[in-house]
């Protein structure tokens, strides 16, 4: 009997602003745990898998992220093909998608809206639900672009970083509410004990830097374990099983969840993180090679 064969597809460079080397760190500690699981991996980047004539591989985990990977990731799905994370879950990821799935589902979320970048209703909009501080952020993709996401102090400057962004082609948009409170970032694998949180003001962790508006968290109490399956409900909510994100804790303890992404790089605590998701990704790719003619 064989190993079993997986295929690894890397995140393109332009898909991890300001991370490149931490994203790279976490796929390849993934890779070595997987190896250390007795599997074959073939690795390959966005552009290689694009160009494959085919798939000879009844698994793929990947960090990928542009349109074309996704589509061709979802493709193989529905041929019968396991993916992690699933490529319909990196498109519930992207930001309109995301907010209408977690309001819908009542995850912990501020207020928001979303909208055209054309609308000329917004500053009514925002004023009708007594909106002043807000974060305007496109609503089309993921965020790669420190521009992406803009804070602004009042409704009318909404307006204007919407304009912009009509100007840069970017069609929709979603603006929700600024939360006061500590900020907290957070990691996760699904179905296993795995979450880790901390202060990205205290590390200087920051993708933008945007971590600067609500600054030094002030360390309120608050419940590690609801705050696990505030973010374990987004995770089923958008089958996504790789995770990471941002909550921020208001002043009187309630959590709410600003912030969720497909396989983040995981950089406070990436060596622990890497088991984790290895065995995450054998857990659910084993039962497929259960059959001895899928072994290498």
């Amino acid at each position: 009997m064989g190993r079993k064969k997986i295929i690894g597809v890397r995140r393109a460079n332009r898909f991890s602003p300001n991370h490149v080397g931490n994203d790279a760190a976490i796929f390849d500690l993934t890779v070595v745990r997987l190896k250390e699981l007795d599997y074959e991996v073939q690795v390959c980047s966005e552009p290689e898998f694009l160009e494959m004539n085919g798939c000879d591989s009844q698994a793929i985990f990947h960090m990928a992220r542009s349109e074309a990977a996704i589509c061709r990731l979802k493709q193989l799905e529905d041929e019968g093909c396991t993916v992690i994370n699933s490529g319909y879950g990196i498109e519930n990821c992207i930001r309109e998608t995301m907010t209408r799935k977690l309001i819908e589902h009542a995850v912990p979320h501020p207020d928001s809206i979303w909208v055209d970048t054309e609308c000329s209703d917004v500053v009514a909009r925002l004023e009708s639900m007594r909106i002043k501080n807000c974060w305007v952020k496109r609503g089309d993709f993921h965020a790669i672009h420190k521009e992406d996401i803009c804070y602004v102090r009042h409704p009318e400057e909404a307006r204007s970083v919407l304009a912009e962004y009509a100007l840069r082609g970017i069609r929709r948009a979603v603006i929700n509410r600024h939360l006061d409170g500590d900020l907290i970032k957070f990691y996760g694998v699904a179905g296993s004990d795995f979450f880790y949180w901390f202060y990205p003001f205290d590390f200087n962790h920051s993708k933008f830097g945007w971590e600067q508006v609500n600054g030094k968290a002030s360390g309120i109490p608050f419940s590690v374990e609801e705050m696990r399956d505030i973010c374990q409900q987004a995770s089923d909510v958008l089958s996504v099983s790789i995770y990471g994100g941002d909550c921020i804790v208001s002043p009187e303890g309630r959590i709410r969840l600003i912030d969720f992404n497909d396989w983040p790089s995981f950089a406070p605590c990436r060596d622990q993180a890497a088991r984790y998701i290895g065995d995450c990704i054998d857990r659910v790719v084993r039962p497929v090679y259960a059959a001895e003619q899928y072994w290498v």
